[in-house]
């Protein structure tokens, strides 16, 4: 089963890729057959085959030798992880299929958001709405739970937004509302502190490295994706683990 959730995961990783080049161009991830970028020629089946594809072509195009983004094979083996970690943690449940959806959303959210600053209010409403489905067919939280969860995350997001004039974007308001929907209260505000703390270490060390300045904007949306992972897999562990490490619990 866990070479399956690989295979999965890597199939599942190149459309990924897919959704994350065309959305924000507006083009069709269906309808519009899978082409290079740079010369436009429609790619065969072995150009296509994950992971595999990338390492024949060594990572080029074969029609036109244009260089190959790294970052394809990367997002397909970092999916591939994702789909093995979570069936590990879940098991084979119906909690498998709707936290494997809900990550790779996260996983476009968060690779549109590095690319363009942006967090395409398309894939909050999906997040939104895949969400309340699971919470009227097969809840693991009382709806008063997921509408608290949805209003800590957004509320803090807004009200941080509103005491910095705009340091908040929309877009993460926006995510968070949706994803606090999955998590409740608890969970909603480990994903934030876990936002928080990645995006901090991140940031810093952009800078001591100086690959960005203290004036430029770094993208919010992948701490929260990171924390949303996180928070579902290993958010009760985490919870607890800080409160020994504070004296609270």
């Amino acid at each position: 089963m866990e070479a399956l959730m690989i295979l999965l995961g890597l199939i599942t990783g190149s459309f990924i890729n897919v959704c994350i080049h065309r959305l924000p161009r507006g083009e069709s991830v269906v309808t519009y057959p899978s082409h290079c970028p740079g010369c436009k020629t429609r790619l065969g089946f072995l150009d296509l085959v994950p992971l595999l594809g990338y390492m024949l072509l060594r990572g080029r195009c074969r029609y036109c030798g244009v260089k190959i983004s790294p970052r394809y094979p990367a997002v397909e083996l970092l999916t591939a992880s994702v789909f093995l970690l979570t069936y590990l943690n879940v098991g084979l449940t119906p909690a498998l299929v709707k936290y494997l959806f809900l990550f790779s959303v996260l996983l476009v959210v968060s690779f549109i958001d590095l690319d363009h600053q942006v967090i395409p209010n398309s894939l909050v409403l999906v997040i939104l709405a895949w969400g309340a489905a699971w919470q009227i067919f097969w809840p693991e939280i009382s709806w008063t739970g997921a509408l608290g969860g949805a209003l800590l995350g957004g509320g803090f997001l807004l009200a941080l937004a509103v005491v910095s004039r705009g340091g908040m974007g929309g877009g993460d308001i926006k995510l968070m509302f949706a994803a606090g929907f999955y998590l409740g209260p608890l969970l909603t505000s480990v994903t934030l502190f876990v936002g928080f703390i990645s995006g901090t270490l991140v940031g810093l060390a952009l800078i001591v490295l100086k690959l960005k300045s203290r004036k430029e904007y770094i993208p919010f949306g992948p701490f929260l994706c990171l924390g949303v992972f996180l928070a579902v897999l290993w958010g009760q562990d985490l919870f607890e683990a800080y409160m020994g490490i504070t004296g609270l619990g």
